[in-house]
């Protein structure tokens, strides 16, 4: 694991924090298998994404609020109350009306800084663990195809410089995983509707990344799992992993 930032030494709160992991989709390029389960049930070696999202979490970690829509009595009857002594919440998305709008969701249980995580791909714990050494951060991958996804500038003191989504020439390989350390400051801005009539996180990330330095961690084991053909390919990378002894 790595980060993009030279020597920076930084003082945040070290006290236990919330995970937002946001699980409310629909999955549909993960048809036909999202017909009989919601996505983050969806089993990788055996076990299901959400459950590799909640074994990473770093240890500062002491309640996770899962946002949940699309068969979430399966989800809520999975996990129950709690998950290796971290009690679970849960609110509910009604509607699909992005990202932005899904974190809002969880706003009246969160004060301070928290982690948030999307339900539909694998990180590795190390990075996790880096990015909450600073009072904002965002977790990025390299990939071979960025641009299907976000793209990420980094500026030269290691800090979020812009996120274009989806860019026809990505000017890095450099992409969001989704995963980020925010605070209640996120909810301040007010962020364009698409053209889906979705308002989305990064909108409102590229506004506070003006105000406050939001940190840049690179994620060395970031595994999306967004299509069936994905799955072949995590459980080929996983066995890789623990070949090498590196699980």
């Amino acid at each position: 694991m790595r980060n993009l930032c030279g020597v920076l030494t930084v003082v945040v709160d070290t006290r236990a924090m919330i995970a937002v992991i946001l699980a409310a989709g629909e999955g549909r390029r993960m048809l036909p298998l999202t017909l009989e389960r919601p996505k983050p049930l969806i089993e990788v070696s055996g076990k299901s994404i959400l459950r590799y999202i909640l074994d990473a979490l770093p240890g500062e970690v002491s309640e996770v609020i899962l946002v949940v829509g699309y068969k979430r009595e399966m989800i809520e009857s999975a996990f129950g109350n709690a998950y290796s002594g971290r009690p679970i919440s849960y609110v509910y998305q009604e509607r699909p009306e992005g990202t932005l709008k899904a974190l809002s969701l969880a706003r009246p249980h969160l004060s301070g800084r928290f982690l948030l995580m999307n339900a539909d791909d694998i990180h590795g714990r190390e990075a996790l663990e880096e990015a909450l050494k600073y009072p904002l951060s965002l977790i990025v991958s390299p990939h071979a195809e960025p641009q299907h996804f976000g793209v990420v500038r980094v500026g030269e003191n290691g800090s979020l410089e812009e996120i274009v989504e989806k860019p026809t020439a990505p000017p890095t390989n450099l992409v969001s995983t989704g995963a980020m350390v925010l605070d209640e400051r996120i909810f301040g801005y007010d962020v364009p509707v698409s053209s889906s009539g979705e308002y989305y996180l990064p909108d409102a990330l590229q506004h506070l990344s003006q105000e406050a330095p939001v940190h840049v961690v690179v994620q060395e084991l970031w595994l999306p799992v967004g299509r069936p053909e994905d799955i072949a390919r995590t459980e080929a990378r996983l066995r890789d992993i623990e070949g090498n002894g590196q699980a």
